[in-house]
């Protein structure tokens, strides 16, 4: 593989690639706002420039330059060499690069830093993007100087409304161009674009239009000062109080990479942000994902219950064995589902083995719309999961499960899942005697349960997840189960034991150990990552 050298270390690039991206992926920070590896370069904020060293035997590329002279208190000639974008220079192979071993780049970015704070407002405590701007970092790190200019800055309209989603404020931007190449190169929809010129130029949105397509919260997520504020998350919570886990989208089946950024003092998720997978949702996400964050702390089944009365989760482990007790395995459908992970799963197709049930069927969320971008229409994060699982059991569907229950075939249920049947299939559910609900949301199925047990959430549970495309992911958990809640997978072991049919596994661990034969390989969460941009 080729190499550069940048500032004394080798570099190794894949060609076609440029400094900034190769050094990225070595994990060296070349400062940076405009460019972004999932977008075209822009090379408009010169914040990344760097030094190229002439080959041996050639002269450096000079030029003619005034610099001030504080000792003779006038302007001087000097020459100095011609600085280039690193997100634009391509990486060749022995070229050596300086970023932070050259004097000249270090006052080149003091001053592109300078420049860029001329007209900023200083409102970074009412700003969402503090704790992570760039301003802030950069201003520390390449200047650390007072603001010379001592004119009214130039003021430019704040809190616009650019849809559904976003807030901008044009007195924190720094035009770096992200927004608008997302809406253009991701999302195919040329809706944004810059107008005047200098210190006057703002992102605005076409006329007679609004910022509503799929990916709007992408163009507040690559804005590295706060410009673009997202209204969902915007003044709800501070980043630095966030810790972060990587997860797994489970808002359909391409199963993008996430980071779950949640506040441990209150166990609560704020938001979802992208997590780097080039082999499955690149450095993006879809609006609907980024807000499916929501369904982790709403309409939630967060205790057990009897005959639709409250209960303890031990009561109704052991209702919900005496009706399998009394049920016959001609009688009894299990039913997996496609919301859960390959654990919990796994954990009832074990249980359904050990005591003889046969009749083995699958629900999930209802098809969506999707796009040949990132979203699926299938609105489930586990379909090929659970395909895979229960393939040797005769994976039967939803639909045929209602077919079952009306001919009298099914009148023992146990689902796993918080499947939402509408119209004759809710009406079906009616019909079954006996109806063990494990969910985490309220539902058809939670309504007609005889007994409900409370299941944890994907946050509050480790597992791992089949994509469309085959890919086994795991997700950490974020936050402690809510409630009465446990992970389905320890509820079900639990009920096997009560059944005197012990699974044999207690951990995590242990579970995984015994559903590998029968589970797709895993991807580990941070296998394919390159690190949040």
């Amino acid at each position: 593989m080729p190499n550069f050298k940048l500032d004394d270390r080798e570099i190794p690039f894949e060609p076609g690639e440029t400094i900034i991206r190769a050094a990225q992926k070595a994990g060296i920070d070349i400062p940076h706002y405009c460019w972004h590896a999932g977008l075209s370069v822009a090379a408009n904020c010169r914040m990344c420039l760097v030094e190229l060293m002439p080959p041996p035997g050639r002269p450096a590329m000079l030029l003619d330059v005034l610099a001030w002279d504080k000792i003779k208190q006038e302007y001087l000639p000097q020459k100095k060499p011609k600085l280039v974008p690193s997100c634009q220079q391509a990486a060749a192979d022995g070229m050596v690069v300086k970023s932070q071993t050259s004097e000249h780049v270090d006052v080149a970015r003091a001053s592109v830093q300078e420049l860029l704070l001329l007209n900023h407002p200083v409102d970074c405590p009412i700003c969402d993007q503090a704790g992570e701007c760039r301003l802030q970092d950069y201003w520390l790190e390449h200047q650390g100087t007072k603001k010379r200019m001592r004119d009214e800055p130039v003021h430019k309209p704040k809190a616009v409304v650019f849809g559904p989603t976003i807030v901008y404020d044009a007195e924190r931007c720094i035009v770096c161009t992200r927004c608008v190449r997302v809406s253009d190169e991701l999302a195919k929809d040329p809706v944004l674009s810059v107008r005047e010129r200098g210190n006057l130029n703002e992102i605005v949105v076409a006329p007679g239009r609004q910022l509503d397509h799929p990916y709007t919260l992408m163009t507040e997520y690559v804005c590295p000062v706060g410009a673009l504020t997202s209204i969902d998350f915007r003044f709800k919570a501070r980043v630095w109080f966030l810790r972060s886990r990587r997860t797994v989208c489970v808002g359909c089946a391409t199963g993008c990479n996430s980071f779950s950024d949640f506040d441990p003092r209150d166990q609560k998720v704020y938001r979802y942000r992208p997590r780097e997978n080039l082999a499955v949702n690149k450095f993006w996400m879809c609006d609907d994902g980024m807000l499916d964050y929501r369904r982790i702390h709403e309409g939630r089944v967060l205790e057990a219950r009897v005959a639709g009365r409250p209960a303890t989760v031990a009561a109704a482990l052991a209702t919900a064995a005496q009706l399998l007790v009394a049920a016959g395995p001609a009688s009894t459908a299990v039913v997996l589902s496609a919301e859960h992970s390959n654990e919990d799963n796994f954990a009832l197709l074990s249980l359904a083995k050990s005591l003889g049930f046969s009749d083995i069927y699958q629900s999930g969320r209802p098809a969506g719309q999707g796009d040949d971008i990132l979203r699926h229409p299938d609105k489930n994060p586990n379909s090929a999961g659970v395909a895979a699982l229960g393939k040797a059991s005769g994976l039967k569907s939803f639909v045929e499960l209602v077919e079952a229950i009306r001919a009298g075939k099914a009148s023992t249920v146990i689902a796993l899942g918080s499947a939402t049947p509408t119209g004759s299939g809710a009406a079906a559910l009616a019909e079954v005697r006996s109806l063990i609900a494990i969910a985490t949301h309220e539902g058809a199925v939670v309504d007609r349960a005889s007994v409900v047990l409370p299941a944890s959430s994907w946050a509050e549970a480790d597992g791992t997840f089949v994509n469309a495309k085959g890919m086994s992911q795991e997700s950490e958990r974020a936050i402690h189960p809510h409630g009465s809640s446990q992970p389905a997978f320890r509820l079900i072991s639990e009920l096997a034991a009560l059944l005197g049919k012990p699974l044999g596994w207690k951990k995590l661990t242990e579970l995984r150990a015994a559903m590998a034969p029968a589970a797709p390989r895993s991807v580990a969460p941070d296998s394919a990552s390159l690190g949040a941009e």
